[in-house]
């Protein structure tokens, strides 16, 4: 057995070993904090168990920590949280757990350490540190899990069948794992996460969406979800991703795989922005590529129309998955929408009404839309990566030059509804949506400028067309105020 004890030699784990031996009851870190201490990863997580009462154990180790600690006793689950200095702790009672067929909720009695170590997901986080005055620091190692570590193996401490069917979401953890920590899934846990597929359809969406998020959030978050194709659980969690993949020909002409190629740009984008929501834009771009999938004879492969469709699936593939119903899934929809466009712009010679609707369209998204489509170049021709970024440079100075001159980004007309109503008299109605389109039509088109007396003048024009008269002139114009310089 290891000496770990220099490791825990400071005044948080003295406490708690102190208030433990006053009470007569053993404790033990275990589980991650564990875990990455051994592998030299920074955590301020720490998990307690202890052989009799958790909740008893926290509330003495809170009033000796004193000051600037915070607890939360949850009575019905035996588990207590304490913070303190940037630390969470949780404590609970050591565990024995028995599971039903249906249902991934254990019935739980107390046990001991060894109950509590059997119960872990995987050997690696069944490591234990005593916190016992008797053995201080001592290693507690009964599945092997410290050569997993050193062999970098995700493994179970019992039989896998029996631990993924117990509870399914250990398969999802195994893959968020072995993404995270670069590991592998050993050959006899990885056949049963393929046998047991299926049981994932028990947990709750919320729970596996939380999952998910840890795996496109890692470094190189393809790992992930290779493993969960490979495996079988993406068909069963995320069929419109695994519809991505394959490749069909026909009089020798073949699409590429839109499966790898999305993991390709998701990794992309993982080397450029850690933002959760702008890597489920990488994920869902092109997910309506299958649905809208065409052969033309002269043309090829097509997928025309893709980005609407893409753009309608992702409230549907929100709610089923149970992320977010609010502004960030509107900023995922606009990201699915609009990726084509910042594309169509650095294969053509770029307009300044085309860079005007775009940065219309975009508003404050545009740098996050611009890094999606970089992250977009996959293909493996040196040549055409480099004119791509080159010509995508040009597409940033020329956003840059607009913007500075119209300040187009969450542009709002210089002449609102209010004031055509007020000029001509009118009630809310169509005459007034022709107006107010003529007149952004115009701006973005560089027909007229970004600027009220422009505006104002074509706003009279348009409505004398239309037969209106004019009732009143406002009083006072207002100002049109600069959005300030633009990092783009």
């Amino acid at each position: 057995m290891e000496d770990l004890s220099r490791h825990v030699d400071n005044f948080l784990f003295r406490t708690i070993s102190s208030v433990c031996s006053d009470l007569g009851l053993d404790a033990y870190v275990i589980g991650g904090f564990v875990r990455d201490l051994l592998l030299h990863r920074k955590s301020k997580d720490i998990d307690i168990v202890v052989i009799g009462s958790g909740l008893e154990a926290a509330k003495h180790v809170a009033m000796k920590l004193g000051k600037g600690t915070e607890a939360r006793y949850y009575g019905q689950f035996g588990t207590a949280m304490i913070s303190h200095k940037g630390w969470s702790i949780e404590f609970v009672g050591a565990r024995k757990e028995s599971y039903k067929l249906f249902s991934r909720k254990p019935e739980v009695e107390d046990g001991s350490l060894q109950d509590d170590q059997n119960r872990r997901d995987f050997t690696i986080n069944a490591l234990a540190i005593s916190l016992n005055t008797y053995d201080f620091g001592l290693l507690l190692d009964p599945f092997n899990g410290l050569r997993d570590l050193e062999l970098k193996i995700i493994r179970t401490p019992l039989d896998p069948d029996i631990t993924y069917s117990d509870d399914p979401l250990r398969m999802m953890r195994a893959v968020r794992f072995a993404t995270q920590l670069g590991f592998r899934i050993e050959q006899s846990s990885y056949e049963a996460i393929v046998r047991n597929r299926n049981r994932i359809r028990i947990v709750s969406a919320e729970r596996i969406a939380d999952e998910l998020n840890k795996i496109i959030l890692a470094d190189v978050p393809s790992v992930g979800f290779k493993l969960l194709f490979d495996t079988g659980l993406l068909h069963v969690i995320f069929p419109e991703m695994a519809a991505l993949q394959g490749v069909e020909s026909i009089n020798g002409k073949s699409h590429k795989d839109n499966f790898y190629h999305t993991l390709e740009v998701l990794d992309n984008l993982a080397g450029m922005s850690d933002d959760l929501w702008l890597r489920w834009s990488a994920i869902l771009h092109d997910i309506a590529k299958p649905p809208t999938k065409k052969y033309d004879p002269e043309a090829g492969w097509t997928f025309h129309g893709h980005e609407f469709r893409g753009a309608r699936m992702v409230p549907r593939i929100f709610k089923q998955l149970r992320l977010p119903q609010n502004d960030r899934m509107k900023f995922v929809q606009k990201m699915v929408l609009l990726h084509l466009r910042p594309i169509v712009l650095a294969q053509e010679v770029v307009t300044d009404s085309a860079i005007r609707r775009l940065l219309f369209d975009a508003g404050d998204d545009i740098d996050d839309l611009m890094t999606l489509c970089e992250a977009d170049i996959t293909s493996k021709n040196e040549y055409k990566v480099k004119k791509y970024r080159d010509n995508f440079r040009l597409v940033r100075e020329k956003l840059k030059e607009i913007e500075a001159k119209d300040r187009i980004r969450n542009w709002q007309p210089p002449v609102s509804g209010e004031i055509i109503m007020e000029v001509f008299g009118l009630r809310p109605g169509k005459e007034v949506g022709l107006i107010k389109n003529a007149i952004r039509e115009a701006i973005l088109d560089g027909i007229i400028g970004n600027n009220f007396d422009e505006a104002y003048g074509l706003m009279k024009k348009h409505g004398l067309e239309l037969g209106l008269s004019i009732v009143r002139e406002p009083e006072q114009p207002p100002v049109i105020k600069s959005n300030g310089p633009v990092p783009i």
